[in-house]
């Protein structure tokens, strides 16, 4: 109601001004200035009240706008005492007026949020402008790790540390660098991480710091105990059978020393039980030096080999220790003449693992069995095998063998199916693992 009666008062005033206008001009066309006198003061009239509208109008628009430009959203404009044409126009300020009040609040606690967080974070922040170099803000974390109390240009920090200070002037946004920061008595490394933004037409560059030195330190000490786990685990796996080979050729030389007229047999089982164990022992260098750059690895010592050879040797170097815990091995080749391209000393140290660990699962079995096989499967893929008849593993296992350190086994390293999986993919093949407890376990490599 209150609107509508202020549209029909403006709308009057106007239809008056227009009337009398009209009515002017008609007397003027007919010449009847007598009337016509009458007629200007009513014009001036509607003329001033429409000026004396516009003109408060304007002072309360100016006021408005005022009080906006000084940010005093508190201001009350009065609509009660207001005339009724000013009254729409103060109400519908006190509402503007209320809603940035309302965005200003919510703005500001956003703000002391923000900087409650950044006050509680490990992480240094630094947010400089990028024309001047002057610093907008540093939290206290910051201070604590630089040691200074107060920075007023990004420039300040040369004179304190002229290291520190080249390394962050050099950091483009989105880049991540290692620098090192001086204190008076020590040196640390700090993770840098820079980006950059624009607001009101000025660049700033906010910059994060994190001291890394402890765990860095850390992780390199864990790596070096990573990796003498795993180097030790692998040496361990190719040494056992080595050992065991060794030891049984030490008794047939034994017998062969009482016995000379035994068959020239033995000789040839001699001599081909020392070759073994000497392209082992080459192996097992070779496999040393390439894990050492295995990181480094862009071609494999690739070349033709044939399924039964890589078979044979296994069989001369495992059979040892296979006849000691009373293991069957089964061979099943269905093609002799099945090729691959495959780097023969990984390949094998592959393949020492997967039965090794097959050994493991198949000690508590009355009646153990491997089964090593290969065949020429449907995808026109090479396909080896290693299977057991051991106590399986649970599907929540099966998800996690291959993640490097995962072990289930006490004294596990858990890093010897995660190297096979490595060893697969720089031959640009994969390896599978399916298993059903209480019944056994199988590894399919696909070459």
């Amino acid at each position: 109601m209150f609107y509508k009666r202020f549209e029909w008062r403006i709308l009057f005033q106007v239809l008056y001004l227009f009337i009398t206008l009209t009515a002017a001009s008609f007397l003027l066309v007919k010449g009847r200035y007598e009337l016509l006198v009458i007629m200007i003061p009513l014009i001036i009239y509607g003329i001033i009240a429409i000026y004396r509208f516009l003109r408060k109008a304007h002072t309360e628009l100016n006021q408005f706008v005022e009080s906006v430009h000084y940010r005093d959203f508190s201001r009350y404009f009065d609509v009660k005492h207001a005339p009724v044409e000013l009254q729409p126009l103060r109400k519908g300020f006190n509402e503007i007026n209320s809603t940035f009040k309302v965005i200003s609040k919510e703005k500001e606690t956003q703000f002391q949020y923000l900087q409650k967080i950044l006050e509680l974070v490990d992480t240094g922040i630094l947010s400089y402008r990028e024309h001047n170099g002057e610093v907008v803000w540093m939290n206290e974390s910051l201070k604590r790790m630089l040691q200074l109390p107060y920075l007023k240009t990004i420039h300040s920090l040369a004179r304190r540390d002229n290291e520190l200070y080249r390394q962050v002037t050099l950091l483009k946004p989105g880049e991540t660098k290692i620098a090192t920061a001086h204190s008076e008595k020590t040196s640390f490394k700090l993770l840098m991480s820079a980006t950059a933004f624009q607001t009101d037409g000025n660049k700033f560059k906010l910059i994060a710091f994190q001291n890394v030195s402890e765990a860095l330190d850390e992780t390199e000490s864990k790596a070096w105990q990573k990796l003498l786990s795993v180097m030790t685990h692998e040496i361990m796996n190719s040494i056992a059978p080595i050992s065991s080979l060794a030891e049984t050729l030490k008794y047939r030389l034994q017998q062969f020393a009482g016995r000379p007229e035994l068959e020239s047999g033995s000789m040839d089982d001699l001599e081909l039980g020392i070759d073994t164990i000497k392209r082992r022992s080459e192996g097992l260098l070779k496999f040393a030096e390439t894990y050492r750059n295995l990181n480094k690895i862009t071609t494999l010592n690739l070349k033709k080999i044939y399924v039964r050879d890589l078979f044979e040797n296994l069989h001369h170097l495992m059979q040892p220790t296979l006849d000691q815990k009373n293991i069957e091995l089964e061979i099943i080749l269905k093609d002799p003449d099945l090729q691959l391209d495959a780097d023969t000393n990984l390949l094998e140290q592959v393949l020492i693992n997967l039965v090794v660990n097959a050994m493991e699962a198949v000690k508590e079995r009355e009646e153990p069995r491997i089964i090593l096989s290969a065949y020429f499967a449907n995808n026109h893929k090479t396909i080896i095998k290693v299977a057991d008849n051991g106590t399986g593993m649970p599907e929540e296992v099966l998800d996690k063998i291959f993640i490097p350190f995962f072990s289930t086994k006490k004294n596990g390293s858990g890093i010897g199916l995660s190297l096979c999986k490595q060893i697969m993919m720089l031959h640009k093949g994969n390896i599978q693992v399916q298993s059903i407890e209480g019944q056994g376990t199988a590894f399919m490599m696909q070459f």
